[in-house]
């Protein structure tokens, strides 16, 4: 089975995250998509970070009716903060059937060169590159890429923060289930 894993903070997932997901295992031979969730991005502030048990949680919820679609805690037992190459090889080693591809938007892509071991990476994983306004990608560093022209949203969950945080509503900018626990715990309103 092909397993395309999205990595990120999550915090939290919203409708954006969903559509690219949801477009790759559409125009793409990826089968299941694994949302992993990172408890600690080595190049983000962790300040404004949600539990990751919590935003597990608002995965799980937001993808709850999509059976290609599984959230995965697979950082929280690894080593921190979390390298992409580490979580894969952690991964290739316990699923040795499965086939892994990265998937990305261009913007994260240009940045590669700055991943711990990316040489790795490259030369043994494939890519799903996402269009992203702006991000043109010169160099593949002979990666294996397949891009696609996923249709994007303007939205970030930085904004959705915001949205909380300033009294605002979120209604369709996260699945109804995801907005509804948000708003019952009060996360991101301080």
């Amino acid at each position: 089975m092909h397993i395309g894993l999205y990595f990120g903070s999550f915090n939290p997932i919203h409708t954006g995250h969903l559509i690219v997901a949801n477009h790759v295992t559409q125009y793409t031979d990826i089968d299941k998509v694994w949302f992993i969730v990172s408890p600690h991005n080595p190049l983000k502030d962790s300040h404004s970070l949600l539990n990751e048990h919590d935003r597990l949680h608002l995965v799980n919820l937001a993808i709850d009716d999509n059976p290609k679609f599984r959230g995965s805690n697979v950082e929280f037992q690894l080593p921190k903060p979390s390298y992409t190459i580490d979580t894969l090889a952690y991964l290739t080693e316990k699923f040795p059937l499965e086939r892994f591809s990265v998937i990305m938007g261009a913007d994260s892509f240009q940045n590669i060169h700055r991943w711990k071991n990316f040489e790795q990476l490259v030369a043994h994983y494939s890519f799903v590159v996402y269009n992203r306004p702006g991000f043109e990608i010169e160099d593949t560093y002979g990666a294996n890429i397949t891009k696609l022209e996923a249709p994007l949203l303007q939205l970030s969950s930085t904004y959705i923060r915001r949205q909380i945080k300033d009294k605002k509503s979120i209604k369709y900018l996260v699945p109804s289930a995801v907005e509804q626990y948000i708003l019952d715990n009060k996360y991101y309103a301080k």
